[in-house]
């Protein structure tokens, strides 16, 4: 299992989604567009990616992923290859770290091979001591505050909410009231 993670708009979603093409390229006989790589033959290629909400489904973003999840975790075994995005969010953050973590260990348990990308630092710090859990990052130019768009393996990265959000226009008095990304204490 390899968790990427990083910065926003960073270029998590874009890894899953070329790791994804390159492994169908690649076992549809075509070229694939790098110097030199090693690809594995994988039976099946499971994707969570993306917003499959739907009104008509009765759907909200956070009951699609899961049905999506669901699915994926019964179905995928060893040689399979699963793509998830953003894994447990759309719901309260502890309860969605634990599913995540809960998907997680499935996954390992069927064998599978996994990339998934999170901003949930108990994944981080889980794949910190997992033997069969990886860390993986995309890298932030800190000075320029724009993402780099380059991968790196073995290292977990941060999500620089309060920089992006900055520099997307979120005006300064909210990211002062932000408390730099500290928990507010609220008097009662």
């Amino acid at each position: 299992i390899i968790i990427i993670s990083g910065p926003n708009a960073g270029g998590k979603t874009v890894s899953l989604k070329t790791v994804g093409l390159l492994t169908l390229m690649h076992q549809s006989g075509l070229m694939v567009p790098v110097r030199s790589a090693k690809i594995g033959y994988f039976k099946h290629i499971f994707i969570d990616i993306g917003d499959n909400q739907s009104i008509s489904d009765n759907l909200s973003t956070f009951s699609a992923h899961m049905s999506h999840i669901g699915e994926i975790a019964r179905v995928a075994k060893g040689k399979d290859l699963v793509l998830i995005d953003e894994l447990g969010t759309g719901t309260d953050p502890k309860e969605g770290e634990a599913i995540a973590l809960g998907v997680i260990e499935s996954l390992i348990r069927s064998h599978s091979f996994a990339f998934i990308s999170s901003h949930f630092s108990s994944l981080k710090e889980y794949a910190l001591t997992h033997p069969n859990i990886e860390n993986s990052s995309m890298i932030f130019d800190e000075d320029k505050l724009v993402p780099t768009y380059k991968f790196k393996m073995g290292a977990p990265g941060r999500s620089y909410g309060i920089e992006v959000a900055s520099r997307y226009g979120v005006s300064e008095d909210i990211i002062n009231n932000s408390n730099n990304g500290q928990i507010f204490s609220f008097n009662k």
